[in-house]
């Protein structure tokens, strides 16, 4: 009965057909109408054939649809697959040049750790200090800076931007009987400075002096820099130190240094700026100077004799 119910119209139809046409094959049977019978068989059996062509046709469209189904499903399979090892290649080259970005960059760091090391216990070889020393910043330029001073023995130094260098550049200065003058814009910070100088008794060689930031003109382009005043009776720098002011006061802060400063260096000087972005700049507007190492530049006052005509 639930078979029954569950027929849609159609087959319900068809099943109401073929049971009228058995009921007349079998009426006609037992009237003894045997040709009428065999008739209505013909009609049932050809009606049964057409209905098993049909069921037959609409199977095999079926068996069609589900290849075509089963091929487009093989297509996506496949066009996945080929998209997930691509991606799966890819991330593998990715991860392997970034694995191989990360050594190198570890690398460079644990070469350039190595390095500071190295320099720190370097300085602290030449350097015997009275109290504790400040952090050494970039040691391995501190220490070609100390080396410079050691071999050169600079009588008077300047230098721009006081800092934790200043205690180390006072130290060497005073093994080879020199002076130094440090210069800082921030008062504060220049209060430090002092302080540190006396705490290690290095008064009588390093003075810090505090120079504001003032605006100068330099071919026609304005540029924050010390307080002139600052220097006024600075004279004859065998070695001008370049560490300020900080690169955040403004593009090419440290730019007026030398053409503020040629005239109050030596005969001969030495320059020394780690920050080489504006060395190409000094060497083409400073007469005299030429590049002497990564950080050192050398300067030559440049003499011209005037002949009279006779």
């Amino acid at each position: 009965m639930r078979r029954l119910r569950s027929l849609t119209r159609r087959q319900a139809i068809l099943a109401a057909g073929a049971c009228v046409l058995c009921a007349a094959v079998a009426a006609a049977a037992l009237t003894g109408n045997v040709g009428l019978a065999l008739t209505l068989l013909a009609v049932f059996f050809t009606i049964l054939f057409g209905g098993l062509l049909l069921i037959a046709r609409r199977i095999s469209g079926l068996a069609r649809a589900q290849r075509r189904q089963q091929n487009d499903v093989r297509a996506v399979l496949d066009q996945t697959q080929r998209r997930l090892l691509g991606a799966m290649e890819e991330l593998l080259l990715h991860s392997g040049d970034r694995h191989r970005e990360l050594d190198d960059s570890l690398a460079g760091r644990m070469r350039d750790h190595t390095r500071d090391i190295e320099a720190i216990v370097q300085l602290f070889q030449r350097v015997t200090p009275r109290a504790p020393m400040p952090p050494a910043h970039a040691p391995a330029d501190l220490l070609d800076l100390l080396h410079l001073i050691r071999t050169r023995k600079p009588r008077f130094a300047l230098e721009l931007g006081s800092g934790t260098a200043t205690i180390w550049l006072a130290y060497a200065m005073e093994q080879v009987g020199g002076r130094l003058v440090s210069l800082h814009h921030d008062a504060d910070r220049a209060e430090q400075a002092r302080a540190s100088v006396a705490t290690h008794a290095l008064v009588g060689v390093a003075e810090v002096r505090e120079a504001p930031l003032r605006p100068v003109t330099i071919a026609d382009r304005s540029f924050p820099w010390y307080d002139l005043e600052a220097v006024a009776d600075v004279h004859d720098v065998d070695l001008l130190v370049i560490d300020g002011p900080p690169a955040s006061t403004g593009p090419d802060a440290r730019f007026p240094a030398l053409p503020l400063l040629t005239e109050r260096l030596a005969d001969a000087a030495a320059v020394f700026a780690a920050d080489a972005g504006v060395h190409g700049r000094w060497l083409e507007t400073t007469e005299g100077l030429t590049r002497e190492g990564e950080a050192l530049l050398s300067y030559r006052r440049v003499v011209r004799q005037l002949s009279r005509s006779q």
